[in-house]
């Protein structure tokens, strides 16, 4: 741990004083957590602290935010581990974790005025969640204005999250640089959530379902791709029928030039590889309740045509016993303009 670690703070007075006295101007960092620290948060903080260099201030924030939580969700019995959070944070590089209480963050009780996170806002997470987004959105633009970072770090895992608060960032200019980090998962596929310690043994088993589905969807993807660049390669049907084969797809082969002519993407297929896997997961014991499985454009997240070309996102939730978690993968359909 640093010897420059400030430790906790609980107002903005303190971390302000943190900034003076050991930030850069234009080097701050921020990484936004709601506590029960894990590896995945330790490489956020890694990164923000690689990027900011040792001369930058990085500060992550833990606070476990009551407004993006609904009727009947985990609010009260979400983890926290504050001692373990510090400890954690200061091993991986930050130079304070700032844990401010809720009436420091709304002062005069729950604010009248939110940030709306607007249509994007309703679908797959927010229509299962109602008013959900409209909460994170809330408090990320406070923590934003109290702790001032030129650029924070936030987890791929929760991509609708970053991509709405993308969005807000550029649509009301905030002026902070948002950074997109890769899922961290454990060894056996699943990604590292502060929400995996409500799972027993028996739930983890089917919970992997959501990392394997998305891997199926994936790699049905890869073996998609692969094949119609080496059909658009191979311009003799023998010729491109071998290529084909070889690939391990014989009943393409039957059929070469027709291979060629499908779409590039395969969003049906590729929403369908994901879909054999849940299933499979709907029958074990205990059972994966699926709420949504989902190809979309992170632009807007909005479900993918069938001919749409460009960067997309896989993602997946359910719950297995009480426990709901989300997932997802990024997949890059076709080459723009690429020729069919």
């Amino acid at each position: 741990m640093s010897s420059r670690f400030w430790g906790l703070l609980s107002d903005a007075g303190e971390l302000e004083d943190a900034h003076l006295h050991i930030g850069v101007p234009g080097h701050n960092a921020v990484v936004m957590t709601m506590g029960a620290l894990h590896e995945g948060h330790a490489t956020l903080i890694r990164a923000a602290r690689e990027h900011v260099g040792p001369k930058g201030f990085v500060t992550v924030t833990v606070f476990v935010n009551p407004l993006q939580f609904g009727q009947g969700e985990d609010l009260d019995r979400y983890p926290r581990t504050l001692d373990a959070d510090v400890e954690l944070a200061g091993q991986a590089g930050a130079d304070a974790v700032f844990a401010p209480s809720v009436a420091e963050v709304y002062p005069g009780g729950e604010p009248q005025v939110r940030i709306s996170s607007g249509p994007m806002g309703e679908r797959l997470e927010g229509a299962t969640r109602p008013g959900h987004f409209d909460g994170v959105l809330t408090v990320v633009g406070k923590l934003l204005h109290l702790t001032r970072p030129d650029v924070a770090f936030f987890g791929q895992k929760d991509a609708q999250q970053l991509a709405m608060i993308r969005r807000m960032v550029r649509d009301l200019n905030f002026g902070v640089e948002i950074v997109g980090v890769p899922t961290v998962r454990e060894a056996d596929g699943l990604a590292l959530s502060s929400r995996n310690r409500y799972l027993s043994p028996e739930d983890r088993r089917t919970a992997l379902a959501l990392s394997q589905a998305l891997f199926a969807g994936s790699d049905r993807h890869a073996a998609q791709e692969a094949l119609r660049a080496r059909a658009r390669e191979v311009p003799a049907t023998h010729a491109r029928a071998q290529a084909l084969s070889a690939l391990g797809e014989s009943r393409a082969a039957a059929d070469a030039h027709a291979v060629a002519k499908v779409p590039a993407d395969g969003p049906a297929a590729v929403r369908a590889a994901a879909r054999l896997v849940l299933d499979d997961a709907a029958r074990l014991r205990p059972p994966l309740v699926l709420d949504y499985l989902a190809l979309v454009d992170p632009a807007d997240f909005t479900e993918i045509p069938d001919d749409f070309t460009g960067e997309a996102v896989l993602a997946v939730a359910a719950k297995v016993g009480t426990t709901r978690l989300i997932d997802n993968v990024p997949l890059t359909f076709g080459t723009p303009g690429a020729a069919s």
